[in-house]
């Protein structure tokens, strides 16, 4: 949660607080996993050259279902009070954040951002699709108070500017990177208060840029957690269009991804943040940091803030690694061929990141997710701290039984080579509808299958690397 790691360092034993747990009872060596998720990768690559010879996943596959429920779920009333939770628990956790007690534990904010929405609407969205589009406060109270305003003004408000196509999705980089230096770098990140003033400062900037250019504009591609939720509601099977709940190949609503500038961005940043998070509690990182704090004070600043410079840098450097290593393997494809520039090619193939950006997450958040997620019965009963227990659910506790060590990190490491076979997939699928020969197509992804390795790899080393 928001600020761990720079207490980790001064609390070694806080480090393991925010995602992965031990796994000293493995029945085989951890370097084992490695090898055999890159075995299953260049399988899988063999495989998918042999026995998909021609796209599959690129045409629409949608088909409308369950039209009655469809109808319901997308009614007035629904959106209504779908719109009406979404801002109820927006008021609940910046109340609580703002007015509850200052010990993050016994608050309902940190666990609510940093637990249930930031982890768990991930899960849901891969599961179920864009639930977050329902359930987003920003957008209900955008076109709330644009419904109010316009029946005041006795007629239809003035058109919003057009969206700057150059500004693409570079808002949500902005916001997205603000909120993974909250909670990984500073230091005071899973302060309640500190969590409430940025709610206030995230929230009057989306309120802006929804005035400026339309509240569906800017959340479509300005407001970062209405980007974020969708990119991983893509690889869902279940999508809603218009007043119709619908069903498509499981990864086929990758393949239209609007690749507009900023977007590889995003996802590096996706990528990048669940990597430095990782690598973070690693003792490789341990030794850094410190080395790191120390030059910056010797240049002036206090501990504090020195040490939230050394994790910046970290973060920094961690993004621009996944972007670094993406761009190698597109300079890669562009060597053997076709006619595509680097650019083209970067564009094209940016969403097959998407899958291995859950896999990070979910292998790496999966017990903060069984565990601390837990802490919502009784949070959610006494929001404040102090006391209360409207639920009947405050003297509830975690059971930190539900999932032993060892099928915690099965799951991680299934995680892990699921996710980067699902890119392996798409890759191959879009190369296919790519390249005019399939030859050309297959020599391309020798890039590709590079490139998922590696990830494969860091994800695998980073997870086996906390509790050395």
């Amino acid at each position: 949660m928001g600020g761990h790691l720079a207490a980790a360092l001064v609390s070694p034993a806080l480090a393991g607080a925010h995602g992965v747990v031990g796994r000293s009872d493995l029945p085989i060596p951890e370097w084992l996993f490695g090898w055999a998720a890159a075995a299953v990768l260049a399988v899988s690559f063999v495989a998918l050259a042999v026995l998909w010879p021609d796209p599959k996943l690129q045409e629409d596959s949608w088909r409308p279902k369950l039209a009655g429920l469809g109808r319901a779920l997308t009614s007035a009333p629904a959106q209504f009070v779908f719109g009406a939770v979404g801002v109820f628990l927006f008021f609940l956790t910046l109340y609580a954040a703002l007015f509850g007690v200052e010990t993050a534990t016994a608050n309902w904010a940190p666990t609510f951002v940093y637990v249930i929405f930031w982890v768990g609407l991930v899960a849901v969205s891969v599961v179920f699709g864009d639930v977050f589009r329902a359930l987003n406060p920003w957008r209900a109270i955008g076109r709330a108070v644009a419904w109010i305003a316009a029946r005041i003004a006795g007629g239809s408000l003035p058109d919003a500017l057009p969206y700057p196509e150059k500004l693409g999705r570079w808002p949500a980089v902005v916001g997205l990177a603000g909120f993974a230096w909250l909670e990984l770098v500073l230091s005071t990140g899973n302060d309640p208060r500190t969590l409430g003033i940025a709610i206030i400062v995230y929230s009057a900037a989306t309120f802006v840029g929804m005035a400026l250019y339309g509240v569906e504009a800017w959340t479509r591609h300005g407001e970062a957690f209405s980007v974020y939720f969708n990119l991983f509601s893509r690889i869902s099977p279940g999508e809603v269009r218009g007043r119709e709940i619908g069903f498509r190949r499981p990864l086929s609503g990758l393949p239209g991804l609007d690749v507009v500038p900023g977007t590889i961005a995003f996802i590096a940043v996706m990528i990048g943040s669940t990597t430095f998070d990782g690598a973070a509690e690693s003792p490789l990182w341990a030794d850094v940091a410190p080395e790191l704090s120390d030059f910056f004070q010797t240049i002036g600043f206090s501990p504090e803030r020195a040490l939230e410079l050394a994790f910046t840098l970290g973060l920094v450097l961690a993004i621009l690694l996944v972007r670094g290593f993406y761009e190698m393997g597109i300079r890669g494809a562009k060597s053997v061929g076709g006619g595509f520039t680097s650019k083209e090619l970067g564009r094209s193939f940016a969403h097959t990141l998407v899958p291995i950006a859950f896999a990070y997450v979910a292998a790496h958040y999966l017990t903060l997710l069984l565990y601390q997620g837990q802490a919502a019965w009784f949070l959610a009963s006494d929001p404040l701290g102090k006391g209360s227990d409207l639920l009947g659910t405050a003297d509830r506790a975690i059971d930190y039984g539900v999932i032993g060590a060892t099928n915690s990190w099965y799951f991680q490491v299934g995680f892990v080579v699921l996710g980067h076979v699902a890119g392996l997939i798409l890759a191959h699928d879009h190369a296919l509808a790519l390249y005019s020969k399939a030859r050309l197509a297959v020599r391309s992804q020798y890039w590709m299958l590079a490139v998922m390795v590696g990830f494969t790899t860091l994800a695998l080393w980073l997870l086996a690397q906390v509790n050395q």
